[in-house]
């Protein structure tokens, strides 16, 4: 029979690989276990807008055969056979319900995967279902008008973050190996460091992102409970694609091992930067962010801190955002405006106000903010952080109580540590490092130059060793409410 927890309690993919390959756990059997583990904490966490049951079981029980037939010899070319994963419901998928978070997608299935879904179904990966988020990713948290608001698992009164609020609530609780997130201005960071697990924001470009990234800020990447998994996600859905003319590299390009990539890193050069603006981080989150570097430099690497190296980016990221969002419904505004959110509908009308002249600014904002950025990683390896300044607020709000105010709209302005390297589209990677007085994670960011993945890859994976979080996870699960009746947890299936 199988265990109530999926394998070992938060297995990773190599451990997952080893019960697969000596037979003491089937695809099929450790799937079950994750659906069972999902109807637990779906009443209270609210991750998932649709699930795909049946497709997952008949691909588990497939992938049964396949290791029956070939054993480990299925790894070469399958490299995630059997691993549940889910996917971001801003990412198309085929044959599953995708909604974007919107009531005016609610009943959309589209006729094919994105590329990197593909390439994931392609290694073997089972695609269990579609995770919350805010509407069309507009705001960092896991609210719509769809269901109620994705809630964080350590706390469920507080938000997970957003906008991949599903997918980091899901991953914190053991749901699936992994998630596929989306990232334009902090969205995989910021849920990562709430509900911490391991978000990693790739260079632009190295997945590729379809539909097209037009703005240039937003990039796909995994949530995982290891920076090994988070790599090997990343390696499988990476290369380019012909409808992502920003994405680069050969199909498959080999990232690396982090594990490895550690052994040899050199001593790097850190630039720790307490805080990039206001908000300043809360003193507890500061801490633990130091403490983190702390462990960083204990390995031999140079750690200096430094002020803020650029000035707040915001009004150039809230001028784009806004200008795209207004463009997202050119025509159509007042005879959708009813289903649309109200917070990403004042988004909208705003962006209207914009001219030509504004967006072109912000676009030189943001040259100039590369170029000081690419000048900066001259000096330093790494640049580190803490990835959100503030605490989970409660859940159902769109941003914390207290707004912070630096531009015409304040729905993201609390977060310069995770938008700022949207507009330089630098490599970023949000790792957990501890679990502040009142119990909730905080997360350090690790950023490096253009396309040096491995190196902040390496470096997370070193601070992971040095500071091990699976105990926490251990003490999540045993938070693991009883389970109930799947008539009352069971959502949408396809």
């Amino acid at each position: 029979m199988a265990p109530d927890l999926p394998g070992p309690p938060y297995a990773d993919i190599r451990a997952l690989r080893d019960a697969y390959g000596d037979g003491s756990l089937l695809p099929s059997e450790h799937l079950a276990a994750t659906f069972r583990l999902l109807d637990r904490w779906e009443p209270r966490i609210g991750a998932f807008l649709t699930l795909a049951r049946e497709r997952a079981t008949a691909e588990a029980e497939a992938a049964d055969r396949l290791l029956h037939r070939y054993g480990s010899a299925v790894w070469r070319d399958r490299p995630l056979l059997g691993m549940p994963v889910s996917v971001k419901d801003l990412t198309p998928t085929e044959g599953i319900r995708t909604t974007r978070g919107s009531l005016l997608h609610a009943d959309a299935v589209p006729g094919r995967d994105a590329p990197a879904v593909a390439r994931l179904r392609a290694a073997g990966a089972i695609v269990i279902g579609k995770t919350n988020t805010s509407e069309g990713g507009w705001s960092a948290a896991g609210v719509n008008r769809l269901q109620g608001p994705t809630r964080n698992p350590w706390d469920p009164a507080r938000s997970p973050g957003g906008s991949s609020a599903g997918a980091a609530a899901s991953v914190a609780v053991g749901i699936g190996v992994g998630a596929t997130g989306t990232d334009g201005a902090g969205s995989i960071r910021i849920p990562a460091s709430f509900c911490g697990v391991v978000g990693f924001k790739p260079s632009l470009g190295r997945i590729p992102y379809v539909p097209r990234s037009p703005e240039e800020l937003s990039h796909l990447g995994p949530l995982t409970r290891t920076v090994a998994d988070a790599a090997l996600l990343t390696r499988v859905m990476a290369g380019p694609h012909p409808d992502d003319p920003l994405s680069y590299g050969e199909p498959g390009e080999p990232l690396g091992d982090p594990a490895r990539a550690a052994a040899l890193l050199p001593r790097l050069r850190i630039g720790w930067i307490p805080s990039l603006g206001a908000p300043a981080p809360r003193p507890g989150i500061a801490a633990l962010a130091r403490r983190a570097v702390e462990a960083l430099a204990a390995r031999g690497h140079e750690v200096e801190e430094i002020p803020p190296p650029f000035e707040d980016p915001y009004p150039a990221l809230e001028t784009i955002l806004a200008g795209w969002e207004a463009a997202a419904h050119p025509r159509d505004l007042d005879e959708v405006a009813d289903r649309l959110d109200p917070g990403r509908l004042r988004v909208i009308r705003y962006g209207r106000t914009l001219g030509a002249a504004a967006l072109a600014r912000a676009y030189e904002a943001r040259a100039e903010l590369r170029v000081r950025s690419h000048a900066l990683m001259r000096r330093y390896d790494l640049l580190a952080m803490p990835t959100v300044a503030v605490a989970p607020f409660a859940a159902g709000l769109h941003e914390p109580p207290q707004p912070v105010r630096k531009g015409a709209l304040t729905w993201l302005a609390w977060a310069p540590e995770a938008y700022t390297f949207n507009l330089t589209g630098q490599p970023a990677v949000s790792v957990p490092a501890g679990l502040s007085p009142e119990g909730l994670p905080v997360g350090l960011q690790l950023v490096g130059g253009r396309r040096e993945d491995l190196r902040v890859l390496a470096a997370a994976y070193q601070l992971e060793q040095a500071r091990p979080w699976h105990h926490h996870y251990a003490a999540l699960s045993a938070r693991s409410p009883q389970p109930q009746p799947e008539s009352e947890s069971e959502r949408e299936s396809t």
